[in-house]
């Protein structure tokens, strides 16, 4: 009896497994992508107000080795597909409260996005990443006019040329 019960209780655990890495899946690549983030000038950037653009988070953190060649990658994005309709964040997923060991100031972000001169948006410990199904950082999300996730591009390779892949998958979904 108490085999059955394991062998029932397994099936359906394995079963809602399958279900939430199918939903996951969907939603990296094809889903609807509903975000709030609020960028270091203090504005909210939802995907309500960005519909109608091409929109690319760049998710990461500042303290990553890897952050240098992503905003890089991020402001040589940004500038070449200036007045087409695409929006280009650089999404900090560190936390925004001091009692935090993972926290970064307003301060320091405003001055990590001057410094590439990129828009910086915050995602407090990576809440609404998580929920868009990122699930590495750093990662870059490209979403379509329709607010669909339309391709993720999990970690980076630091040999690679970012821009170039991003601009690829760009240049399909335009």
């Amino acid at each position: 009896m108490l085999s059955k019960i394991r062998r029932r209780t397994a099936t359906v655990i394995t079963i809602l497994a399958i279900a939430m890495l199918a939903s996951v899946s969907a939603l990296a690549q094809g889903g609807p992508a509903n975000f709030s983030f609020r960028a270091i000038d203090g504005q909210t950037v939802t995907s309500e107000s960005l519909r109608g653009e091409v929109v690319v988070l760049a998710f990461g953190a500042s303290w990553l080795p890897l952050t240098r060649n992503q905003m890089e990658a991020v402001k040589k994005l940004a500038d070449q597909y200036a007045g087409r309709g695409v929006a280009v964040y650089w999404v900090s997923t560190e936390s925004d409260s001091p009692k935090s060991k993972n926290y970064v100031s307003d301060d320091q972000l405003r001055e990590l996005g001057r410094k590439y001169k990129v828009t910086v948006l915050r995602d407090p410990d990576g809440a609404v990443a998580k929920r868009l199904g990122v699930d590495q950082l750093p990662s870059v999300m490209i979403i379509d006019k329709q607010g669909n996730a339309a391709a993720t591009i999990g970690g980076m390779d630091p040999t690679a040329d970012l821009g170039k892949q991003l601009a690829a998958r760009l240049d399909k979904i335009l």
